[in-house]
């Protein structure tokens, strides 16, 4: 029973706690990037009277911005060892689920300043980082983790691991050991990490 219940944890630490917790602290700069850019275009920081003060052309900057920042982080620490070689491909895929998570926030935001009124600085923060920051996150993750950085993917870091460690097996075994013996390799890198 205590065996069973160790494996469980285990599998939910390599599966899924430690990327969300790197995926929360990529996240956490991520988001202080967007709030920052956002209230400061708001405010007028950067010229008045403009597409990019409005509370929907602000929005499209900071998450613009900040998606750049999250991709950085996503690739070469959260994701790190399921990064893939086309990081062109990798960083359009990744573009698109967050202009997904964008588009949440958008939602959110629009609904709140020109549905219900609630026009007021505090009102477009909450609306969009608070509630649309929660329901945005919740899809990029599940999105990176399981498409743009899952584990399925043929040219990944970890899926060309395998390969060079099956070609450098087999040339003193066969190559059914030898995929044996890369996984098992692979299966102690998950465990030292």
């Amino acid at each position: 029973m205590i065996d069973r219940l160790r494996r469980l944890i285990r599998w939910a630490w390599d599966t899924l706690i430690r990327y969300a917790l790197k995926f929360g602290v990529v996240g956490l700069i991520g988001y202080f990037t967007d709030v920052l850019i956002f209230n400061a275009l708001r405010l007028g920081l950067v010229g008045d009277d403009h597409f990019w003060q409005s509370p929907l052309g602000a929005k499209i900057i900071s998450v613009t911005i900040s998606t750049l920042v999250t991709w950085f982080g996503n690739r070469y620490w959260t994701f790190r060892e399921h990064r893939r070689k086309n990081f062109l491909l990798e960083l359009v895929e990744f573009a698109v689920v967050s202009v997904g998570g964008l588009l949440i926030a958008l939602l959110c935001l629009w609904i709140s300043h020109y549905v219900l009124g609630f026009t007021s600085l505090l009102a477009d923060n909450i609306s969009t980082n608070v509630i649309g920051l929660f329901l945005g996150t919740a899809f990029r993750f599940l999105m990176y983790r399981y498409w743009v950085y899952g584990h399925h993917r043929k040219d990944g870091l970890t899926a060309r691991q395998h390969k060079v460690e099956a070609a450098a097996f087999a040339i003193f075994e066969d190559e059914k050991s030898a995929n044996a013996d890369a996984e098992t390799g692979d299966e102690a890198a998950k465990t030292a990490s």
